[in-house]
């Protein structure tokens, strides 16, 4: 599934980033974390989980949306979209990018995004069903609705190009990412603020994921719990943050003077068409995913430097994954350092995509390789190199991104040094 003619469509390239994250609330502080091996999963803060089998989370400390926004904009935003416009803000100044010389409808928003705000949903059921329906706040939906952090950043920062929120689960990020690269190959587009924004700590999201036996429950141990292709991994950590790249056309990069990262050269999309939850046991759809991407890119098997995991620390996930990369990569499966990022930060849903592409940016820029922490008991149906508790320093070129939502809704994206 090649995405065009390489030789005659635009070329996109990553020019800046931002993140807010349970590691810290600049790309830079969520990157020195992951390379000294640190967690930022600890006790739950954001809901009271006391009824409930888990009780820890990657939370984004200290985080105050008045640093970002006026006190009366943050009260009528929801956290995810106050942690999107954050890292959005980050992403303009790293890049160096002044929207005063720029044409505003040539700048787009394509976010990712799991669930909207379900600590909202939930406060507001809870005056719906304590005070009635009357009594709700006037801004819950303009603050619930998933496509409202890409509406928002729009606003915030006056972009009036392509605007869009993908809702493909843990897969949303990158497919935005995906999603906003072709927008700019087609021309649609000059610049595009791509990534995703997650905010959904709360006794809903909680009670959903608990009744499917989907979270770890080593709360005693919390910066243990997380501890993807590991043979003693019991479920994801839930988490919280935002990731946004900014991302450009080569042609509009040059011509601004702009510090390019790296170049997305490949993407790949596909559905496992099996399940409502699980993933496919042996991979193969994911692998149609990740092959699609390479296949983008235009790069052999060989040529995959490190692969950063989706790596959520299920059982089921972790060793699908595995045998996907098997499958798509074949003898060269096994010479490909992967590390997990979730490791160190947990499950941050439909941001995920975006703070792990960051994440692959930086380890081009690095040539460091973050490990994936907890990996102590070998699993025999995970059997990879999964760059285990230290990081690894060496070149790196050719990154792959791996993303899977429920649904079955797979995402690869592939990004490389950059060469004019």
């Amino acid at each position: 599934m090649l995405n065009g003619d390489r030789a005659i469509r635009k070329r996109v390239v990553v020019t800046g980033f931002g993140a807010v994250t349970p590691l810290g609330r600049t790309a830079d502080e969520f990157w020195q974390g992951l390379v000294a091996g640190k967690s930022g999963i600890g006790p739950m803060t954001l809901c009271d989980p006391t009824d409930f089998p888990c009780r820890i989370a990657g939370e984004v400390k200290e985080f105050d949306p008045k640093d970002y926004v006026s006190g009366k904009e943050a009260k009528r935003l929801a956290r995810f979209s106050q942690l999107g416009i954050a890292a959005s803000g980050m992403a303009i100044e790293n890049a160096a990018l002044d929207l005063s010389k720029e044409a505003s409808e040539r700048i787009g928003v394509l976010l990712g995004n799991g669930s909207g705000s379900f600590p909202d949903f939930d406060a507001q059921m809870r005056v719906l069903m304590e005070k009635g329906g009357m009594r709700i706040t006037p801004f819950f939906m303009p603050m619930a609705l998933p496509n409202m952090a890409a509406a928002q950043i729009s606003r915030t920062f006056g972009l009036r190009g392509y605007n869009n929120t993908v809702c493909t689960a843990c897969a949303a990020a990158s497919q935005a990412i995906g999603d906003a690269t072709e927008i700019i190959r087609r021309g649609a587009a000059d610049v595009m603020l791509a990534g995703g924004a997650e905010a959904g700590i709360s006794q809903l999201g909680l009670a959903g994921f608990s009744v499917m036996r989907a979270l770890s429950t080593m709360n005693e141990e919390p910066t243990r719990a997380s501890r993807p292709f590991d043979a003693s991994r019991d479920g994801f950590v839930p988490a919280e943050g935002a990731g946004i790249l900014i991302l450009e056309s080569l042609e509009h990069a040059v011509g601004r003077g702009a510090n390019i990262l790296a170049e997305v050269v490949g993407y790949g999309a596909s559905a496992d068409a099996y399940h409502p939850v699980a993933p496919e046991e042996g991979g193969q759809g994911a692998a149609t995913a990740i092959r699609w991407a390479m296949e983008d890119a235009g790069i052999a098997p060989e040529e995959v430097d490190y692969i950063n995991a989706h790596g959520t620390s299920t059982q089921l996930n972790d060793a699908a994954e595995t045998a996907a990369i098997k499958l798509a990569l074949g003898d060269a499966a096994y010479k490909a350092p992967i590390s997990s990022t979730k490791s160190m930060i947990g499950h941050s849903l439909g941001a995920a995509g975006g703070l792990e592409a960051i994440v692959c940016v930086r380890t081009i820029n690095d040539g460091v390789i973050h490990p994936t922490v907890n990996y102590e008991t070998p699993d025999p149906t995970c059997d990879l190199d999964y760059v285990p508790n230290v990081a690894r320093h060496q070149n790196v070129d050719v990154v792959l991104s791996n993303s899977f939502g429920f649904g079955g809704q797979n995402v690869c994206l592939v990004f490389r040094a950059f060469a004019a």
